[in-house]
């Protein structure tokens, strides 16, 4: 309990000073909804009457007060759970948010899926093969993928399966309540490209932490006494390598989030990050800082997530902290 106490307490100022940063690099920016709303301030055919247009909608909208002021006034509304109403769309934030969220979110986790499936298996062989003709294959693979832009990779992925065979569409959303085989089938490529693309970072942190494991004295002593080498892998070994993998997985997911624009964009998932790439276009700042919010919030959470998964695969974790705190 006093390791959860601590970890809440050290989120608490994060979110605080991500929100406080994005609302004001936001409102510092050339341009606001009210261009949007007006058909924009820098136009050609620009009159006194929209300015004045323009003047009297910034003050409707509350946004010729301090930038302090409107954070507060909009931390205000977060706290009861009222994010806003976006300018440009005229409907409440939450709404918007929570529409395209699980877009996303069932993309990640897809993603996250096929990574640990190609990760895992990769980086045990490769630790248990260090240094040889399969782990300098394995490896020579992973860093050409990790090299790739995944705009270049999405490109090939659609021209062959999509174009070429003709096996996947090339873009395009199923509601998972239509059915799930067609949600799953039009996620296919998306989650190929993230999957693809993160699961060599996992598979190296995996392969170096389990390389160090096995060379450890508890590991050689399991050895003596004849146990076999995929007992000691799974049983003694793979447990303790897994904290890193489990920290980077955890950056990942939360990094992704609001990283899926180009995917989003290329395969016509109408997700968070399409969502936010609009609301850049719009200069929808309520709607753009709800986005920003709702990550901020998702990524202290998956933190929080991993600092107590931490505490499930070592206790002396929980106990160290618990002391130190």
């Amino acid at each position: 309990m006093n390791y959860l106490r601590y970890r809440i307490l050290r989120v608490i100022p994060v979110f605080f000073l991500v929100t406080f940063a994005s609302f004001a690099l936001l409102n510092i920016l050339p341009g606001d909804a009210a261009d949007a709303i007006l058909g924009g301030a820098d136009s050609t055919d620009n009159t006194e009457g929209l300015a004045e247009a323009r003047e009297a909608l910034r003050e409707e909208l509350g946004l010729d007060r301090p930038i302090i002021v409107r954070y507060f006034s909009w931390l205000g509304g977060v706290v009861q759970g009222d994010f806003g109403d976006s300018y440009v769309q005229i409907a409440p934030v939450w709404e918007l948010l929570v529409e395209r969220l699980p877009v996303t979110i069932e993309l990640l986790i897809l993603s996250q899926f096929l990574a640990l499936l190609i990760a895992l298996p990769c980086g045990v062989y490769s630790a248990l093969k260090a240094d040889k003709a399969a782990d300098r294959a394995i490896g020579t693979i992973a860093f050409g993928l990790v090299a790739m832009p995944p705009f270049l990779l999405a490109i090939l992925l659609v021209f062959v399966f999509a174009v070429a065979w003709k096996i996947f569409p090339a873009s395009g959303y199923f509601p998972i309540e239509e059915g799930l085989g067609q949600n799953l089938y039009h996620y296919i490529m998306p989650a190929t490209v993230i999957g693809l693309l993160e699961s060599p970072v996992l598979m190296r942190v995996l392969r170096v932490d389990l390389i160090a494991t096995l060379q450890e004295d508890y590991i050689a002593l399991a050895r003596a006494k004849g146990m076999s080498t995929s007992y000691i892998l799974f049983r003694h070994a793979l447990r303790p390598s897994s904290f890193t993998l489990v920290t980077v997985l955890g950056l990942q997911f939360g990094f992704l989030l609001s990283g899926t624009v180009i995917i989003e964009q290329i395969f016509s998932l109408p997700g968070m990050g399409k969502l936010i790439l609009d609301a850049i276009d719009n200069r929808d700042s309520m709607l753009l800082q709800g986005g920003v919010t709702l990550i901020a919030l998702a990524y202290v959470g998956i933190n929080l997530a991993v600092d107590m998964l931490y505490a499930v695969l070592d206790p002396r974790v929980g106990r160290s902290q618990g002391a130190g705190s």
